[in-house]
């Protein structure tokens, strides 16, 4: 297979942060083709050489296993080249377009690549520019797939702006909607734990499971990006997609087939089934904070306002929290928790399925309802917690015991980052792990009530609730699972 992959926006912190060293690592394990090259576009001035020197720099940066040696850097680099385009320049595009139609000679290769694929790794108020003018260059073949890099809009309009610019170019099939935590391995083994055994899918719905929580929380604050993220906030950049295509991985029927529109359409419907918010839900059920100073993994911290480019009385969120249920008769009545923030006493993501306690109790004692952890970083795997007996009887206390599964050691011949298995999958064209349209625009139909809720609060002077950096966010959030008997699971 033949291919040429365009990284549009290729001397971006996207581009070398995560999309090189993630085509290194697929180069290294030897699942990148053969046969392919890879095209950084940027409007700076230089030529391959310089970039692959530019690069290499950067690579510097990257974690000791993940670091090439000189050799190895060399000989994947073989493989990328550079073209100075301005993508706002419309008669810059047939440069590209001639690029990739004719191949130097030295590339072994005597036609046009089988497949093409743009990955644009820019702002996405770039997107339809950027596909109108691929489009009039004649770029946007049956052969030619593009990878849009979220966030995708920031609300339901602009959403479908940006859907309808890139539809007027390219096919359903050909625009891949990325959302990097579907490539982890622990969200590839959810459907694996699913659909691919017998034990769960019996209990999987509301007579067996008390409570669902979702939590992705990271230990760090908005850095340097305070301009961007003060423009996005947590709701857009962690609810409406990742935490949300959790969600439908969690509660989606089976599906009839591991097509990709199959898997895409029972997703859907979890969306759609999703409790709607209005005004008064949006402030019953959903908690917004902004983190304050304190301390963060042993050191002192500023809080959000004091953050490089972060306005001095910004009302961006940088946490929130929520509940919400699925109207079907799978999950009626069963509570969705989900949580997100910056600052939080750890960095972690993880997914709590809270079984029923037994009906009858017949050992003595407290005795905590089973769970399942689905842990998603800083390590993959599965925890399933139990209860055994301390005592000889049989009939003395319980306590609990756990079965741990480690991805990472349990495969680490075959583990693969997130960002490299997306990347192969849009170079084989296979769409399970990309979010449709349909999806998208429901997720950001589903979240217009809190946004429009938070608009009207911010204008009364009601803005997010402050909390300590280090902690586990607001009170309120606590507050908001106590209310069904349930805490937020932090201690896993």
């Amino acid at each position: 297979m033949s291919f040429d992959l365009v990284l549009i926006g290729g001397t971006g912190d996207l581009a070398w942060r995560k999309l090189m060293p993630a085509l290194f690592q697929a180069w290294r394990h030897g699942t990148l083709p053969a046969g392919g090259r890879i095209l950084a576009v940027s409007r700076e001035p230089m030529d391959g050489a310089a970039y692959r020197v530019w690069l290499q720099q950067r690579f510097q940066d990257l974690a000791g296993p993940t670091r090439p040696s000189t050799g190895d850097f060399e000989r994947f680099a073989a493989q990328v080249h550079y073209l100075q385009v301005d993508l706002a320049q419309a008669g810059h595009y047939p440069r590209l377009q001639r690029w990739l139609k004719q191949p130097e000679a030295d590339e072994g290769r005597a036609a046009a690549a089988d497949t093409v694929v743009f990955y644009l790794a820019t702002s996405p108020h770039l997107f339809p520019q950027i596909c109108a003018h691929l489009g009039a260059a004649g770029l946007n073949g049956p052969e030619v797939r593009v990878v849009l890099e979220k966030p995708l809009g920031h609300d339901l309009e602009s959403a479908r702006a940006i859907n309808a610019a890139v539809g007027a170019v390219f096919s359903e099939r050909q625009a891949l909607r990325i959302d990097h935590y579907l490539g982890k391995s622990a969200v590839q083994n959810l459907t694996a734990l699913r659909f691919g055994n017998a034990l769960f899918e019996p209990l999987w719905r509301r007579e067996s499971i008390a409570s669902i929580e979702i939590t992705l929380a990271e230990s760090l604050g908005v850095g340097t990006r305070g301009d961007f993220y003060d423009r996005t906030g947590a709701l857009r950049d962690m609810i409406q997609n990742h935490a949300l295509q959790l969600l439908t991985m969690i509660a989606m029927e089976p599906p009839s087939t591991a097509h990709a529109d199959a898997i895409r359409d029972e997703k859907l419907k979890v969306l759609q089934a999703l409790k709607p918010f209005d005004a008064q839900s949006a402030r019953r059920d959903v908690v917004r904070g902004q983190y304050r100073a304190g301390v963060c993994e042993g050191r002192a911290v500023p809080g959000y306002l004091q953050e490089p480019s972060v306005p001095a009385h910004s009302a961006c969120e940088t946490f929130v929290a929520l509940r919400t249920e699925v109207r079907n008769w799978r999950w009626a009545g069963v509570p969705f928790y989900l949580r997100t923030g910056k600052r939080l006493a750890a960095g972690a993501a993880y997914i709590v399925v809270n079984f029923r306690a037994v009906p009858h109790p017949i050992f003595t004692g407290p005795h905590p309802a089973n769970r399942l952890v689905i842990k998603l970083q800083p390590e993959d795997g599965l925890e399933l917690h139990l209860l055994a007996a301390q005592g000889h009887s049989g009939t003395e206390a319980l306590a609990p015991v756990s079965l741990d599964l480690d991805f990472d050691k349990a495969f680490f011949e075959s583990r693969v980052g997130a960002y490299e298995r997306l990347l192969l999958e849009a170079l084989h064209g296979r769409l399970n792990l990309f979010v449709r349209s349909d999806e998208q625009e429901q997720a950001w139909r589903w979240v217009e009530p809190v946004l429009q809720a938070w608009r009207e609060d911010d204008a009364a002077g009601l803005g997010p609730r402050p909390y300590a950096a280090g902690s586990w966010g607001p009170a309120a959030a606590s507050a908001l699972v106590a209310r069904d008997g349930c805490n937020w699971a932090e201690e896993l």
